[in-house]
């Protein structure tokens, strides 16, 4: 029985990351997320030489970024048609560099780069949680929620910022419990910022309201 593809792998080691962040493995990466498929057939797709993709197939593999689906034998030859070995790929973000143990200090909680710092504790957080749920095979307990709110007028943001901070606050002092005997802690973020309604360039920025 195949393996099933995880939906999501976060990359957390350097050696790995630079593999995948090559632009010419990148490119294979994606066209393996369309259709696996073996070097003869990606090049046929993308213009290019079969044994400069056999060469990036090969170190894709070692790294672990993709792996074999089927063995087809096509005369004398063996084709080896690869799949990648997740759907979607996250960096860690302690690839650039250790991160603080704790975010780092803001008396702004409107501030954009607090809230990147939380986003980037958690990140880092899963990638080791998950590595260890996965080698114990154990499932991980977390949860998660998404949703959307339309304000009627930006002035209304902070007003809704804080009713929000106040329910969580409500919750977590109901559950709390430092005295429970084996008690397990969880971390809690809450966050907002603009819903993004278009693909952005960089160096076009969402108009500010």
């Amino acid at each position: 029985m195949p393996r099933e593809t995880p939906t999501l792998e976060i990359l957390h080691d350097p050696a790995r990351a630079a593999v995948a962040l090559d632009p010419d493995r990148a490119r294979l990466l994606a066209a393996l997320s369309e259709r696996a498929d073996s070097a003869a057939g990606l090049a046929r797709r993308l213009g290019e030489s079969r044994q400069r993709l056999n060469y990036h197939l090969r170190m894709l593999e070692q790294a672990g970024l993709v792996e074999l689906e089927v063995e087809r034998r096509r005369g004398n030859c063996v084709e080896r048609v690869m799949r990648p070995a997740a759907v979607h790929w996250l960096l860690d973000p302690t690839v650039l560099g250790p991160l603080p143990e704790a975010p780092m200090e803001s008396r702004d909680r409107f501030s954009a780069t607090y809230l990147i710092a939380l986003a980037a504790r958690a990140i880092r957080d899963l990638a080791a949680l998950t590595d260890r749920a996965r080698r114990s095979k154990k499932r991980l307990a977390t949860a998660a929620m998404h949703t959307e709110v339309r304000l009627a007028r930006p002035a209304d943001f902070p007003a809704f910022a804080a009713e929000l901070a106040a329910a969580v606050a409500r919750v977590v002092e109901k559950h709390h419990d430092d005295a429970a005997p084996g008690g397990r802690p969880f971390r809690v973020i809450c966050g907002a910022y603009p819903a993004v309604t278009r693909t952005a360039r960089r160096d076009e920025p969402e108009e500010e309201t």
